[in-house]
Formats: structure tokens, C-alpha cells, sequence
């Protein structure tokens, strides 16, 4: 199963520090903490789909894991969502403080980092590739730009286009570059990485929405704080959810159809996507 071949590794390449270590403490035990995995397993199944059968794939899905990791502990910072319960446990600040939670953050990425530049078997030109592709998903035109933007969105009127946006940063951008990483990998033409990357926009879409109508369930159940959207801009005040619902199923309808004219066999990379999305 590609996800516990990604948590395996994961192990492997975030070793227990030494004795005292409070950082490599944190980073391990958060990453090696049950998750959905869920963009590091989409960018292997698509990779596999496309012919690439190389263990490099893996190493590229933890790489993306990490920085999804660092970006999740600085969202739930008391500066940020000042969230208390991630992944049915204590955030990484209530646990170690927000010194050590913000310095394995940084330390996540730095390691991301390391992993891709050290692939072994991978090209040099095609590492260089993979780097200034994530590291373009990591800054102010992804995931910073678009956590900023959720943070401060309530300070003025929005509509719909800016929340799209938004959600586009925040979410979006990872998606769309593990599966353009993955079909960099598999050595695709650049029509089917461009049709990767716009597969990834609209999964990262839905997968935003998804957690916007989950906002409000029970802790138990989400594994995280509930109602941390409250006070925010999001497509939920803005259309209700009965719409949010129809816009997830459309997101995901154009994804299908975008997987659908990419090169080789994703049939478990659908069906995958499908049990994700299958109680919302």
C-alpha cells in the first residue's frame, strides 16, 4: 500500500535525534503521526500510472509530505489559528512550545529540501527541477501568499474570486506540485504536466471545500479543532452549503475528466480520490 511505503520512509528519513534533542523530537513524532498522506500518495499513484516504477517517487512524495507538515504546525500557531488538537493530538506548540514548534517547522523544510537535492538515481538537471518547483508551492505565490491571505481576509469585503484564490495558494498549490513533481519524475511531455497541475488545482479545490464543511464537526471525529473558520471569509458564508457541496462535486468531476487525458492508467489514483471524497 503506497501509504504505508510513505510512512516507512518517512521514519527512515527523519531519524530520532539524540537524547535531549527537543526539535527532532517534535518533527518525528508529528510526521510520524497517522495522517491521510494524501498528496504524497496521489503523486506516487500518478507517477505509477504513468510508467515510473522507481522508488525515487517515494522519496519525492515525503519530500512534499514535509512541507505539508511545516505548514501545518505554523498554522496552528496562537499567531496563526491558534489551534490546540491536530490529528486527534496535542499541536506541536502545546506539546513543546511555540519555539521549538516554529524551529521544526523550518527544519521540516529544510530537510524537504535536503531529500530532494540527495535523490539517488535522479539527474542533477531534473533534482534542480523538482527543487524550484516545490520551493515556488512553499512561497508568496503559494502557501505563504495563501496563508496570509486566510489570515487577514476578514479585513475587508471578499467575494467569491478572492476566496477561490485563496484556497488556490493555500490548498492548490502543494497539490499542483506533487502531481506536476510526479509527472516531471515519470520523464512526461510538458502537455501531460500541465495537465497534471491543472488535475491538482481542481482536486485542491475540492479537498479546501471538503475541509470547509468539516470545520464544524466534532474534534473526536476531525482529529483537529472545530469552528476555526469562524469569523473567516470563506465560500461557506459567502454561498451556503448546499452550493459549496455541488462546487466540491464539480471540482472533482473536472479532475476526473483532466486524469481522463492523461498519458497511461489511473484507475487507483481515481479510485483513491473517490474513498476520500466519498462521505461528503
Amino acid at each position: 500500500m503506497v501509504r504505508d511505503q510513505v510512512q516507512q520512509r518517512l521514519a527512515e528519513l527523519l531519524p530520532a535525534g539524540p537524547d535531549g534533542d527537543r526539535v527532532c523530537t517534535a518533527m518525528r513524532e508529528f510526521m510520524l503521526t497517522a495522517g491521510k498522506r494524501m498528496r504524497p500518495v496521489l503523486m506516487v499513484m500518478a507517477a505509477r500510472g504513468m510508467g515510473h516504477a522507481d522508488d525515487a517517487i517515494i522519496d519525492v512524495g515525503c519530500a512534499v509530505e514535509m512541507v505539508h507538515g511545516a505548514s501545518l504546525i505554523l498554522d496552528d500557531l496562537p499567531s496563526m489559528d491558534n489551534a490546540e488538537l491536530r490529528r486527534g493530538q496535542p499541536t506541536v506548540h502545546r506539546q513543546h512550545g511555540e519555539d521549538v514548534a516554529i524551529l521544526a517547522s523550518v527544519a521540516l523544510l529544510s530537510r524537504a529540501f535536503q531529500v530532494l537535492a540527495e535523490l539517488e538515481g535522479v539527474p542533477a538537471p531534473l533534482r534542480s527541477e523538482l527543487l524550484a518547483t516545490l520551493a515556488a508551492a512553499v512561497g508568496s505565490q503559494g502557501l505563504v501568499g495563501g496563508q496570509f491571505n486566510d489570515l487577514h481576509g476578514s479585513e475587508g469585503a471578499r467575494d467569491v474570486q478572492a476566496v477561490q484564490r485563496t484556497n488556490e495558494l493555500k490548498t492548490g498549490a502543494l497539490f499542483s506540485a506533487a502531481l506536476e513533481m510526479a509527472a516531471m519524475t515519470a520523464g512526461a511531455s510538458a502537455r501531460a504536466r500541465a495537465l497534471a497541475r491543472d488535475c491538482a488545482v481542481q482536486l485542491g479545490q475540492a479537498f479546501q471545500l471538503q475541509d470547509d464543511l468539516r470545520d464544524g464537526d466534532d474534534s473526536a471525529l476531525s482529529g483537529k479543532d472545530g469552528g476555526k473558520d469562524a469569523g473567516k471569509c470563506t465560500l461557506i458564508t459567502l454561498l451556503g452549503r448546499e452550493e459549496v457541496q455541488r462546487r466540491l462535486q464539480t471540482h472533482l468531476q473536472r479532475a476526473f475528466a483532466l486524469l481522463a487525458e492523461l498519458d497511461g492508467q489511473h484507475d487507483d489514483l481515481v479510485a483513491f480520490a473517490h474513498q476520500h471524497f466519498r462521505s461528503t
